[in-house]
């Protein structure tokens, strides 16, 4: 190995790791799997060492849904010594999500990079709508119960869809959900994490199976999977989740969630921006 390609791991650890660290914080506050934070600092650190340009999105998306499951999986052992996660919501959802993120992974299959940028970009703003405009949902209806039958069925499939292609845990959606449900807001973000545990799974082996004969990776990549980033991300994330879990019973969660759903509208049009420097780039390719 190189000089040149040391130092490049190094500060790709670094700026990961500060991703992770972010991530972690997040995921602390507001329940989320810190997709949101991960999947556009993959984007950006990857390119600013120029690494698989066409592949970004599925990289970034991959490496983010793996680092979901590790955080998930300690999220969801800390809150069932306190005896907060339903399980028998997780175990009602579960083939439902699993369904889900098939499809997911299959329309992940027949869509290029450029789209999936649009993809995502698309979904996070819709998400900061939930942050920036907080008391919408809030006492929404007071004689809600958890969704059955088809309605489950419909919801847990989408959820399982629409995060496996975000690179996402799907936990704001099913803390929103189990809150408007009038469930207790600790059980909504245990659960969640248990969610985006059984997301996680297999959206990651699906994407590291669509990656598998893919040449031109950033280095250290299995299929779609950066482990050099899985690990920077996962080891800052772990330590600052509970930070960020502090955090939350002490600072003013409205203002949070404002400020939380500003970042969400920057990296949105930061991903709509991305999008056409990478369509552009093909253009001139073909050019």
């Amino acid at each position: 190995m190189g000089d040149g390609l040391t130092i490049e791991l190094v500060w790709l650890f670094v700026a990961l790791g500060a991703a992770g660290a972010i991530a972690g914080i997040t995921a602390g506050l507001f329940g989320n799997g810190g997709g949101f934070v991960v999947v556009p600092a993959l984007v950006g650190v990857f390119s600013i060492f120029d690494q698989a340009e066409g592949q970004l999105m599925y990289v970034a998306i991959g490496t983010s849904l793996a680092s979901i499951v590790v955080a998930s999986a300690r999220s969801v052992q800390s809150h069932r010594a306190h005896g907060a996660v339903d399980f028998a919501v997780l175990r009602s959802w579960s083939g439902w999500l699993v369904l889900g993120v098939g499809v997911g992974l299959l329309v992940a299959s027949v869509t290029d990079g450029e789209n999936l940028f649009i993809i995502f970009a698309a979904g996070v703003l819709a998400y900061s709508v939930y942050f920036l405009f907080p008391n919408l949902f809030a006492g929404v209806t007071k004689s809600l119960s958890m969704p059955t039958g088809i309605f489950r069925a419909g919801l847990a499939s989408f959820l399982g869809g629409f995060s496996a292609l975000l690179g996402i845990g799907g936990g704001t959606i099913t803390v929103m959900t189990m809150v408007m449900c009038n469930r207790p807001v600790h059980q909504a973000v245990a659960t969640a994490a248990g969610v985006g545990f059984i997301i996680g799974v297999p959206g990651t082996l699906g994407f590291l199976i669509l990656g598998w004969h893919v040449n031109d990776l950033p280095f250290g990549s299995l299929g779609y999977i950066n482990l050099p980033a899985l690990l920077a991300i996962c080891i800052a994330s772990v330590m600052t989740a509970p930070v960020g879990a502090k955090w939350a019973h002490s600072l003013n969660e409205v203002h949070l969630k404002r400020l939380f759903g500003g970042y969400l509208v920057i990296v949105s049009a930061s991903m709509f921006y991305k999008s056409l420097q990478v369509q552009s780039a093909s253009a001139l390719a073909l050019g």
